[in-house]
């Protein structure tokens, strides 16, 4: 379609509705809902057979209408569907479906201190990412749990949920910024009646993540009914699994676990022909061991075992690189990582509603939710040959002491250790608090003789994110603890004056021997690092939607809105890691450490800075479903467009669009449909208004001169929307006469996203402004005198992704009764293919990235989830399977053994490139021992498959949790009640 007639199109559409305009609200609630008990089907519809055949909605618009009249694709997961999962939390079951990739998630991010989204359970659609997803509850936002504005789900009432919608597909014409992946809609039950409750608990096959839900929910009518309250409560807890220790050595009996790396071979090496990596098993680390290892000069090799003892260290074979084969294997590599954390989620909420006629009610809602996570990013604190160990170390064992002097004319070693002996991990202990009003009012009213509904709402929301870190170091500290010698009495002193004077204690970490509780206290004070966010959000919403008039094929249908939104944040770190001096916090009292850097970054890890932000937009949308054929023998059609305008204090203007169609063939089931759509992201209050954070570095100008900069990370206020093109068409056939009962729906998408938000380094943006690159140039200033210079890290709108697929959705229900069998048998599957997942970082260069098949990243070539269920009324039985098919480490791995190319950059050399699939094999049953009450059990990864290994060339856990089953196998069973 033309570009200029697509537009006029639009605009006329808008232009006729400007008369009519109010906000996006509970559209999805005047659908029919699907037939009690039935499968939830491919997104086709069907009007019920007598047999009780799945009615299949499809949303995706603010237009409610059933089927094919709407182009968007949209998977819905029924009440029924959730509960059959049987899962503590309704993510874990979302996250199942083959189009959520790359959501986070208590097993992900489990090796990180200071990324701010540990324990955040957030959806993403694509593996675009959990900021291209927009996640709403009854169709309307929700307060952002995260600097970025992505929600979590664990925040939310998850037992009065009725369904669950998720559009796959561009959705920011109907529903605005963030819908660029789709939208996933939670719909509550605002009608309750009755008392209901759910009652679980379970754990693996390993005795470990050990878990319990009670849910309760009760609902009332009163004054005749004008008048309707319901309130729910909830509670889960899930124990983790925590950190096995150091070693190889899988947590609780885990065997799948035997210390993957990449091995990197030397230039030499790779000249002769081999790889750059090497994936290997059983690695040990050559610059560190468990109680310390000299890694430099005469000794290297020498580690200290009990007592401090020295003993030759045993660093395997093959070695190569940082890793050898085999060896000692008493450190960490990648192991002492919590497999998941503990975590409870705490809910409250309450509706009251007051029906003012018999088409109207007014309404309040109040939800109030705590999330709490701990977990282990690893044991110790691993120091890589990078400490200072002088020869008159009052710790080092004499004879090692002698050869040092003798040896090490500089009178320094270098020692690595993974820091065993300190009496505790770092535990990272997020808690996230959510508060949250609505007041609202929706019905009918009559227009021009024709019925039109609303819905209008004003939310506040507010979330407080607390992350507290513990039993972590300061550097500066632990390296003038460590740093120590004998003073003229024999005691055992720091060596430097003004840390003793600042308090400084000394410890030891050559060897296995109790640390001195003074020195661990001096080096790892109990306050720790602490991040402290508060986030609000203020909309004011509404909607309009009807039918304008009768068509000759049908009614024009039309919906309409407005929206304005705030959103703003404040976050405030600890001094040691803000930078903000102890006094000016605390007040005189508290010991200002003058050892320790003014500009904050002290800790080992967790480093948290100040910052705030605020930004607000307005935003209008109008969307036309239009019938425009009707034949028995073309069959029928309509065409469904959309436009929104949006103005951000921030980004500017924006605007978002859709154009779809569908088409109910004449033959017999066959449905087509087809959309496109412009999709847009706008920049958030973590990309806008990041916190400074300072560091030093050098970067090399265009003479080839190496210049001393300050690296000032920072957010970019001057960032524009990302812009999106999303296109799908898809087949559908619906219950053809020959198949009753049987759905399919095969969809294939093709999404491009440019203007894409990406950080640059500073090296990155010296080069560009070099080139020409003059919005680069304002972030550089690298030609002022000696300490001036500095170089801001922003992120820019440079890079651009391309996802492309196809997705599979089945469902196939029949009454086993016609074949002489009781109860019904239903089949539903749900598969997606990635094509391609193209990364361009947009810098020249540089070469896109493929992410489809990418095991170490989110996005398998293949994810299927299939489930048949048989049902007699009374006792049902459900066996579920869950595929990944086969990948790589890296798409742009060459794989070769001999003779290799010389490796780049962009692509690296490999011996095996190769990483398995996963099948997961669930069963499940239930049994009505009375009227709506249930008693449920279910096996999870029932064959107890563990994951693959996937090694990286750090220190990182090891297995990809995204893709993989890290937890195994896990046993559930409950009740469920109501009366």
């Amino acid at each position: 379609m033309p570009t200029q007639f697509r537009k006029t199109l639009i605009h006329l559409a808008v232009a006729g509705a400007c008369g009519a305009l109010a906000l996006p609200g509970h559209a999805q609630d005047t659908q029919p809902d699907p037939v009690p008990g039935a499968a939830p089907a491919a997104p086709a519809p069907a009007q019920a057979a007598n047999d009780g055949v799945n009615t299949v909605v499809v949303s995706g618009s603010r237009i409610a209408a059933r089927g094919f009249s709407q182009p968007t694709p949209t998977t819905t997961l029924t009440a029924d569907d959730l509960a059959k999962a049987a899962k503590p939390n309704l993510f874990e079951t979302l996250t199942e479906l083959p189009a959520l990739q790359g959501s986070t998630g208590r097993t992900t991010f489990t090796y990180s201190t200071s990324s701010g989204v540990q324990g955040l359970s957030s959806l993403s659609l694509r593996g675009l990412g959990t900021i291209r997803t927009l996640t709403l509850l009854d169709g309307q936002r929700v307060v952002g749990a995260n600097v970025t504005g992505v929600t979590d789900v664990s925040q939310f009432p998850q037992l009065l949920v009725k369904r669950v919608d998720v559009v796959t597909g561009g959705a920011s014409a109907s529903y605005g910024s963030d819908a660029v992946g789709g939208v996933v809609n939670f719909i509550t039950d605002k009608k309750f009646d009755g008392f209901k409750f759910n009652a679980e608990g379970g754990m693996t096959t390993y005795h470990d993540d050990k878990n319990g839900t009670l849910q309760a929910a009760w609902g009332r009518g009163f004054m005749n009914d004008r008048m309707h309250v319901e309130v729910s409560g909830e509670f889960t807890k899930e124990n983790g699994i925590d950190s096995p220790g150091f070693g190889e050595v899988g947590a609780n009996g885990r065997t799948w676990y035997m210390n993957p790396a990449l091995q990197e071979s030397t230039k030499a090496m790779q000249a002769a022909g081999s790889p750059r990596y090497k994936s290997i098993l059983h690695a040990q680390h050559v610059q560190y061991a468990k109680y310390g290892l000299i890694t430099n000069g005469p000794l290297k090799g020498t580690a200290f075992g009990a007592g401090g003892t020295p003993f030759p260290f045993q660093y395997g074979t093959d070695c190569v690189g940082n890793f050898c084969v085999g060896g000692d294997l008493s450190g960490s590599v990648g192991a002492g990582t919590n497999l998941a954390m503990n975590f409870k989620r705490q809910v409250a909420y309450t509706r009251v509603s007051w029906d003012l006629d018999a088409d109207n009610e007014i309404y309040v809602t109040g939800n109030w939710a705590q999330v709490k996570s701990v977990f282990s990013p690893n044991p110790g604190a691993a120091k890589q040959a990078n400490l200072n160990i002088r020869c008159d170390n009052a710790y080092l064992p004499a004879s090692v002491a002698a050869d040092c002097a003798s040896g090490y004319p500089s009178g320094v070693m270098q020692v690595g250790t993974a820091n065993a002996e300190f009496p505790a991990n770092i535990t990272v202990h997020p808690t996230r608090t959510q508060r949250r009003f609505v007041v609202g009012a929706d019905g009918r009213f009559a227009l021009f003789g024709k019925d039109w509904s609303y819905d209008a709402y004003a939310e506040h929301g507010e979330n407080t994110t607390v992350i507290h870190v513990q039993d972590i170091t300061l550097n500066r500290r632990y390296n003038y603890a460590i740093d120590a010698v004998r003073d003229a009495s024999g005691n055992i002193v720091c060596r430097d004056a003004d840390a003793r004077a600042n308090g400084c204690q000394p410890i030891d970490i050559l060897g296995a021997v109790p640390i001195n509780m003074a020195g661990w206290s001096y080096i790892a004070p109990q306050n720790g690092p602490t991040q402290h966010t508060d986030s609000s959000q203020n909309v004011v919403s509404g909607n309009i939607h009807g039918d304008v008039f009768e068509g000759w094929a049908g009614p024009v249908s039309m919906a309409a809105g407005a929206e304005w939104r705030r959103e703003d944040y404040s976050v405030y770190g600890d001094p040691y890691g803000a930078g903000v001096s102890l006094q000016s916090r605390y007040g005189p009292s508290y010991p200002l450490d003058t050892t320790l850097s003014t500009g904050g970054d002290n800790w080992f890890a967790g480093n948290y800075h100040n910052g705030r932000g605020a930004f607000n937009v307005k935003e209008a949308y109008v969307e036309f479903n239009v019938p425009f054929l009707k034949s028995a023998t073309w069959g029928e059609a309509n065409l469904n467009v959309a436009d929104r305008q949006e103005k951000y204090s921030t980004a500017g203007h924006a605007s978002a669009w859709k154009i779809g169609a569908t088409w109910k063939t004449p033959i017999d089931g066959l449905r087509l449909r087809a959309v496109s759509s412009k999709d847009v992201r706008a920049p958030n209050l973590s990309e806008l208004f990041a916190a400074m954070t300072v560091t030093n570095q050098a970067v090399n100008n265009a003479q080839g001169s190496s210049v001393q900069v300050q690296q000032r990370n920072v957010g970019n206020p001057d960032l524009k929307p990302e812009v999106a093109r999303n296109n799908s068409f898809g087949i559908v056939l619906s219950q053809p006469s020959w198949a009753r009962g049987f759905n399919l729906a095969v969809d294939y998408y093709d999404i491009k996203v440019k203007n894409v938000i990406n950080s640059l380094g500073p090296q990155q943006e010296v080069d560009l402004c070099y080139a020409g690159y003059q919005n680069v140039c304002s972030a550089v200033s690298i030609n002022g005198p000696a300490g001036t210079n500095y170089v801001l890290a922003q992120s820019f709108n440079f890079a651009s992704l391309h996802t492309k697929g196809v997705d599979i959705e089945t469902a196939y229900r029949t009454n086993l009764h016609d074949f002489g069998l009781p109860g019904a048998f239903t089949l539903r599957g749900m598969a997606s293919r990635t094509i391609h997942a193209l990364s361009d970082p947009g810098l020249p260069g540089t070469t896109p990235s493929e992410g489809a098949g990418n095991m170490a990243g989110s996005t398998p070539k293949w994810k299927a989830l299939v489930t048949e269920t048989w049902d007699n009324g009374k006792l049902s039985l459900s066996l579920t399977e869950r595929w990944v098919s086969a990948g790589v480490f890296s798409n742009e791995f060459i794989e070769c053994q001999t003779n290799c190319p010389l490796p780049t950059a962009a692509r690296p050399t490999i011996y095996d490139n190769h990483l398995p699939g996963a099948t997961y094999v669930d069963v499940g049953a239930t049994y009505q021992f009375a009227k709506e009450s249930t008693l449920y059990f279910k096996i999870d990864n029932l064959a107890d498959h563990g994951p693959a290994l996937v090694p990286q060339t750090n220190l990182s856990i090891g297995v990809n949790p995204a893709i993989y089953d890290v937890i195994g196998r896990t046993y559930r069973a409950g009740v469920r009640m109501r009366f």
